[in-house]
């Protein structure tokens, strides 16, 4: 069963979830910018013991699945980590809709269906 967030609830959240979205967003720029040049990195390494370039690259891709791992845990869908999107679920009216935060808002403000996505935002109206 999903956890649930009130709008109150959700924005108490951002005080711990701001911070690991931001360092999630840092980590896959820093993979976007290397991306083109993983695979010859890979290549190349595998017959030579290794490359510093790809051994630091995979310590991102760790980092940013344990800290996805921990986003979910607390019941948050990570939508899209370029923009730091991210839905609290929600209840409203007795469905399941999501509260959707971006990482440059200052609170959770917006909520929609869950088939809508971003373009379908309404402002949040109920507490």
């Amino acid at each position: 069963m999903p956890q649930y967030y009130t709008p109150k609830e959700a924005n108490e959240a951002l005080i711990v979830v701001r911070p690991i979205i931001e360092e999630m967003m840092e980590i896959g720029e820093k993979i976007r910018i290397h991306q083109p040049e993983l695979w010859n990195l890979v290549e190349k390494s595998a017959g030579n013991g290794g490359n510093p370039t790809l051994s630091k690259l995979l310590k991102d891709f760790d980092r940013l699945d344990l800290l996805l791992h921990k986003i979910q845990d607390m019941g948050i869908e990570v939508k899209d980590l370029t923009v730091g999107l991210i839905d609290f679920v929600a209840l409203h009216n007795g469905r399941e809709v999501y509260l959707c935060w971006k990482y440059n808002e200052d609170s959770i403000q917006f909520w929609h269906e869950v088939e809508a996505g971003f373009s379908g935002r309404q402002l949040i109206d109920w507490e």
